[in-house]
């Protein structure tokens, strides 16, 4: 496989990142989070990703420019290990949360410890999918705020 981070890779549609920060799901390496939902979509690799840099924490657009090209580096490099034991296509979105920049050798680990947390991730969530109970009863919240139990399929009074 190439090591390149193309166009059909990453992920730009408003939509889809919309869903990802409300559904998806995230582990964490300081400075890096990545947040990640399994989705269908029509990029050519099982993972099409983001890099984005919170403005309130890197206030210099050249300092953010700077720590998105060496995330971005570090993922072109270590992208093999986050799509080896893929199955499913995911999106997902790497976040640089650090208040200064890092040197490149700390990100290609943080990288290299997401990609690994991230993989145990799936594998944990597919066992328990297959695991999980059909009819499985959750609590709710109704007028009153009272709590009552009701079915998962069935609407509350």
């Amino acid at each position: 496989m190439k090591l390149t981070y193309g166009k059909q890779e990453k992920l730009k549609r408003k939509k889809l990142i919309e869903q990802l920060f409300v559904e998806g799901s995230s582990v964490f390496s300081f400075p890096l989070r990545f947040v990640y939902l399994k989705k269908e979509h029509n990029g050519k690799t099982p993972l099409m990703l983001g890099v984005s840099v919170a403005k309130r924490n890197v206030h210099k657009a050249v300092h953010r420019n700077r720590i998105k090209r060496v995330v971005r580096e570090a993922y072109r490099l270590e992208k093999q290990l986050f799509l080896d034991s893929m199955e499913a296509p995911y999106i997902g979105m790497l976040l640089y949360q650090g208040k200064q920049s890092s040197d490149q050798a700390l990100v290609h680990s943080k990288i290299k410890a997401i990609a690994a947390k991230f993989l145990d991730k799936i594998k944990e969530d597919s066992t328990n999918a297959s695991l999980k109970e059909p009819n499985k009863k959750h609590w709710c919240k109704v007028q009153n705020t009272e709590h009552v139990r009701v079915h998962k399929n069935l609407q509350a009074p």
